[in-house]
């Protein structure tokens, strides 16, 4: 007997079969009516979206290198592009730091996905945008039970970081609380996240419970072909492991929620540098709920970083949390709240250490965000606007000092899945 996702994903199949290439080229909406009711998540719809159109390509598919096991191959792509116009005074100063007014290109992502025939797959994502890989894998598929990639990408740890696509952020960029987390280790970032090469695992159960493990390197391994093609050193090579789990379900008529808990354990990427001896740990917890046009995520961050505090003698127990509630007015618009806190627990934060083209204010000991936004959604996350007003602040220096910075300022990003 289907249940009611099985019944959606047929039905899409059927059309398919029925228009072809036509239907998977435009099946953008469809998909993204699938994540609003809850049917699907954000990373599910991206592979669908992939999976459509590969079996549309099927059969008309060759390759430079001749390979005969390859019966479809997807290429596709996003691009970002950004306004940011931000500016941070600092209290006690003379001169405050020069104003970010600037266009970017955010994200510039082309990628293929190959399928192999018998259960196997390869993908290669790059970003023109950070000139670095976004992913480059080989998978076998076993059933929605199990999956096992290999190569590069993203760690499973948290849920705008692992679970969430970037092109479906719904705040243009994701939180500070998940930046200091995950993002290269700066002296204050904790650089516990992102992109690493390894092992990785997963599947979902038909009852709603999910799993990722990963074993990877310890260390980040975005930095361009430097970084995918090193082969460590005596400061790097044990392995880092990585956990990931939770449940999927359902209450009342057409609400869903998730919730989550994810762990990741880092020998020698603790301290203020990194090096043989300073191990780091970190954990999440999240959980999100729709309700018809109503979405509610929200996430808790911690860690334990030896000797990671400025002394360089004590331990780090930063803390940090977000919380985010989103409606549709529309079909097309969705308005958008976030609030997000970070403590660093005596390691330190500089305020654009979290919020994401600020200019910098000092390093204090805690930051805040306030974020209100919009988004259009012309074509759903395919063709979308999105526009923003945001307030950081950051205070106390890590000695306990009284200081202050503040950012304020909007973000835009106009995008483009293909």
């Amino acid at each position: 007997m289907f249940n009611l996702k099985s019944k959606w994903l047929a039905l899409l199949g059927g059309a398919l079969l029925a228009t072809g290439t036509a239907f998977a080229q435009d099946s953008g909406p469809l998909v993204d009516l699938l994540v609003k009711k809850g049917i699907v998540t954000d990373q599910e719809a991206e592979d669908l979206r992939a999976d459509l159109t590969r079996d549309a390509s099927a059969g008309i598919i060759s390759t430079i290198s001749g390979g005969k096991s390859t019966v479809g191959l997807t290429i596709a792509g996003r691009i970002q592009v950004q306004y940011a116009g931000l500016g941070t005074s600092i209290d006690g100063t003379s001169a405050n730091p020069v104003s970010t007014e600037h266009f970017f290109l955010r994200r510039i992502y082309l990628g293929a996905k190959a399928n192999l025939g018998n259960n196997w797959t390869s993908s290669i994502n790059y970003d023109f945008a950070g000139t670095t890989f976004d992913e480059a894998k080989i998978t076998w598929t076993q059933s929605d039970a199990l999956a096992v990639d290999i190569g590069f990408r993203k760690a499973p740890i948290g849920l705008e970081e692992w679970d969430t696509s970037s092109g479906s952020l719904k705040a243009i960029e994701r939180s500070p609380a998940t930046r200091y987390f995950v993002e290269a280790n700066n002296g204050r970032r904790l650089g516990a996240g992102s992109y690493r090469i390894g092992v990785f695992a997963g599947g979902k159960a038909d009852n709603g419970l999910f799993y990722n493990v990963a074993v990877t390197n310890p260390e980040r391994n975005e930095d361009g072909t430097a970084g995918v093609n090193s082969a460590g050193s005596n400061a790097n090579n044990n392995q880092a492991y990585w956990g990931n789990a939770g449940y999927k379900g359902k209450f009342g008529e057409g609400n869903t929620y998730r919730l989550g808990a994810s762990v990741g354990y880092l020998p020698d990427q603790g301290g203020l540098v990194l090096g043989k001896g300073n191990n780091l740990t970190v954990y999440s917890v999240y959980g999100v709920v729709t309700s018809g046009p109503f979405d509610l995520e929200g996430e808790y961050w911690s860690g334990n970083n030896q000797n990671g505090q400025v002394s360089g003698t004590a331990t780090a127990k930063p803390t940090a949390y977000w919380i985010q509630p989103a409606y549709f007015v529309t079909d097309k618009l969705e308005a958008v709240i976030r609030y997000t806190s970070v403590d660093s627990n005596g390691r330190g934060v500089n305020i654009s250490d979290g919020t994401r083209s600020a200019p910098g204010g000092g390093t204090m000991n805690k930051m805040s965000e306030w974020y209100f936004g919009g988004n259009y959604l012309f074509r759903g996350n395919d063709v979308k606007l999105q526009l923003g007003y945001l307030h950081a602040e950051s205070k106390d220096t890590v000695t306990g000092a009284h200081a202050e910075a503040k950012t304020d300022g909007i973000r835009s990003q106009m995008q483009v899945n293909f």
